[in-house]
């Protein structure tokens, strides 16, 4: 409905009627000139003849104004005063306020339905409002044709808690077409086993990519002058294999290395998102242990997989995942154990060489240890597969064959260079 009072006084409409009544001038140019439709033409001609001595446009309000309830008031206020202290603590990575993030808070924790700009004016109002910088420019493009193509894998370090005084780290691997997160999981520490593990979680559940995507962390990449490895320091990059790279040119899957930070862009971004809403999830939630931060993560890498339109494919990733298998436009393979493997965990281990001596002896860590089936100073490959903190399953080969199995406590492995 047009506000006549804020265009006309009512003398002009007066004017109008009047003449209309006087058959000087026809309803249609009116209605025009008025700019409403013939319907509030007719109801303001009958409210006229009605009482032409009092008959007035102004408008009054007989409902209340839109407006947000006391409660969802005070919920706003509550979630901008926690975001402000994580935003002010140096140890975490949050540096801005995030109000969709509140709205989604507000729906689902308190079933309060409020429009992000009603946030927005309340942050502002109260002094909780941080222009957003210039965005930098950057291509948003998805460069791969099949899922499986390009798997970008990645870590990131940071105090997920404000509750906790140690940093997790959170290891993801995404695939590069449909923008799916394949494995996402915090550890307690950054170690080769951790990304053999990733690598154990995607080719089980998936199958066998055709490519990784991955910085020059000496977890992927030996390079000389950089990793500490004087046992074999003549080696030139690339000619040494770390641990987790074994495990790919064992399962024939090819490695490509990012050479800056900024190049890993694709998946910086689903990092943001998730660490963005971690952080601020595990502050709310009083998380003080691993344990529950995985919970937490476990449910927004749910959300993200199975509800969240992607900025770039505009799709939802899983369902985008889903709709490439079954058009057949994928390059995983099937997994299958190869000989002279017994087990994935022949596969998925970390390795260490041990030249027995005469008494058919290995040393590990300064503890002599028996094997069974080894003449004296022949050199048997130790297979080491973490069951748990404390125990690890050891399988010894020894040319191509598996000759004994035995569980050892991790702490002999603590000072060995992996």
């Amino acid at each position: 409905m047009v506000q006549l009072h804020k265009k006309f006084v009512v003398s002009q409409v007066k004017e109008l009627i009047e003449r209309y009544l006087k058959k000087q001038i026809e309803s249609a140019y009116i209605q025009q000139i008025l700019g409403i439709a013939k319907t509030r033409f007719f109801a303001l001609l009958k409210k006229y003849r009605q009482n032409p001595q009092s008959f007035s446009i102004e408008y009054h309000r007989t409902g209340k104004t839109r407006g947000i309830s006391k409660a969802a008031e005070k919920h706003i206020m509550q979630e901008l005063i926690a975001d402000k202290k994580l935003i002010e603590d140096k140890d975490t990575p949050l540096r801005r306020y995030n109000y969709s993030f509140i709205k989604t808070r507000l729906e689902e924790t308190f079933h309060q339905n409020v429009s992000v700009n009603t946030i927005i004016n309340r942050a502002r109002k109260h002094g909780f409002y941080m222009p957003r910088p210039k965005p930098a420019c950057h291509d948003r493009e998805v460069l791969t044709h099949q899922v499986g193509e390009l798997i970008q894998h990645d870590s990131s370090i940071h105090k997920w808690s404000p509750y906790v005084n140690e940093k997790w780290n959170l290891i993801t691997s995404l695939d590069d077409y449909s923008r799916c997160i394949l494995y996402a999981q915090l550890v307690p520490h950054e170690s080769s086993w951790a990304h053999i593990a990733a690598l154990e979680s995607v080719f089980l559940t998936y199958g066998l990519p055709f490519s990784y995507y991955v910085d020059s962390h000496s977890i992927f990449r030996f390079v000389r002058g950089r990793d500490e490895l004087h046992y074999q320091h003549h080696l030139l990059t690339d000619q040494a294999n770390p641990q987790w790279k074994q495990v790919l040119d064992i399962c024939r899957v090819k490695v490509i290395y990012a050479l800056s930070p900024q190049a890993k862009g694709k998946i910086e971004r689903p990092y943001g998102w998730i660490q963005d809403r971690l952080v601020r999830l595990c502050a709310r939630e009083n998380v003080k242990n691993i344990r529950h931060a995985r919970i937490i993560l476990a449910r927004e890498i749910y959300r993200y997989n199975h509800r969240q339109i992607h900025s770039t494919t505009g799709e939802i990733p899983h369902f985008r995942f889903q709709k490439a298998c079954h058009e057949k436009l994928s390059l995983f393979r099937q997994f299958v154990i190869t000989p002279p493997f017994l087990s994935t965990k022949d596969i998925f281990c970390l390795r260490l060489n041990r030249t027995a001596d005469g008494y058919r002896n290995i040393s590990i860590n300064n503890v002599d240890l028996k094997v069974n089936g080894i003449d004296p100073y022949e050199t048997v490959c130790l297979h080491i597969y973490p069951l748990n903190a404390q125990i690890s399953e050891v399988r010894f080969w020894l040319n191509d064959k598996l000759i004994d199995i035995q569980k050892l406590n991790n702490s002999m492995f603590k000072t060995v260079h992996f």
